[in-house]
């Protein structure tokens, strides 16, 4: 190799170096600039805090690809949530878990179309206390499925999980998290069936099926609002009005 394309070389590594920085710096500023604005909405008063919540909902948030965090479209999130909500009563408890963009969904719906107040948050990123508010949140690891704190175990009619990663360890230990919050089957009512969502990848179908034995493919095809290369599915063990099983 020659001189000259040795110089080039290390021309071309400190430029990349230099951009990478640069975009290290700004990330780090945006982030600055998201907690200040989150401080700046705990220290607003109550009345001011909740309207911006539920105007702003995801909005607030930027997602961290390092967390695998891709937030759902509106149109996903929406139907989603309604699919959690329908036909609920007041004594209804529903947990979203690891899919904070349906729980800002829900809370963006008028209180008239709110049939209950039992509505919970499981998440890894701490930052969505702000969203759901202390009594309503759960910090959450998969890695630990059934290490969290929460007054709803055992207590919940209506689940939605996203697991962050497509992997069968991450399913599998997803799974225990659901199933130590659903209502047991034994302790139901012959009227009191519950309902469990799972929104992950095509490829994780027969990790789903083992998993949840009840499930089935719908007809709702999942999107995000950056889009991903992967395709996603919406398991469930119940049809509605918003979706069929797959035959």
């Amino acid at each position: 190799m020659s001189d000259s394309d040795s110089d080039s070389g290390s021309d071309i590594e400190l430029t990349l170096s230099a951009n990478a920085l640069a975009a290290l710096a700004e990330f780090k500023l945006e982030e600055q600039q998201r907690q200040e604005e989150f401080q700046k909405l705990h220290d607003e008063t109550n009345e001011e805090y909740q309207r911006k919540k539920r105007e702003e909902g995801m909005a607030l948030f930027k997602e961290d690809w390092q967390l695998s965090q891709f937030w759902y479209s509106d149109s996903t999130a929406d139907m989603l949530a309604d699919a959690l909500l329908d036909g609920a009563n007041e004594d209804t408890v529903i947990a979203v878990v690891s899919a904070p963009s349906v729980f800002a969904a829900i809370q963006k719906k008028p209180a008239s179309e709110l049939p209950t107040k039992h509505i919970y948050l499981f998440e890894y990123d701490k930052r969505f206390e702000l969203l759901a508010g202390k009594e309503h949140f759960a910090f959450y690891d998969y890695n630990d499925p059934l290490e969290f704190d929460s007054p709803i175990r055992g207590k919940v009619d209506r689940l939605l999980i996203d697991p962050p990663f497509l992997n069968e360890d991450c399913q599998t230990k997803s799974s225990i998290t659901a199933k130590a919050l659903l209502v047991p089957e034994s302790e139901r009512s012959a009227n009191q069936a519950s309902r469990l969502i799972s929104c992950t990848g095509e490829r994780m179908h027969e990790v789903i099926f083992r998993l949840y034995p009840t499930s089935k493919i719908t007809s709702f095809i999942p999107e995000h609002a950056n889009g991903l290369s992967n395709e996603f599915k919406c398991y469930a063990n119940f049809e509605w009005k918003g979706w069929s099983f797959e035959n």
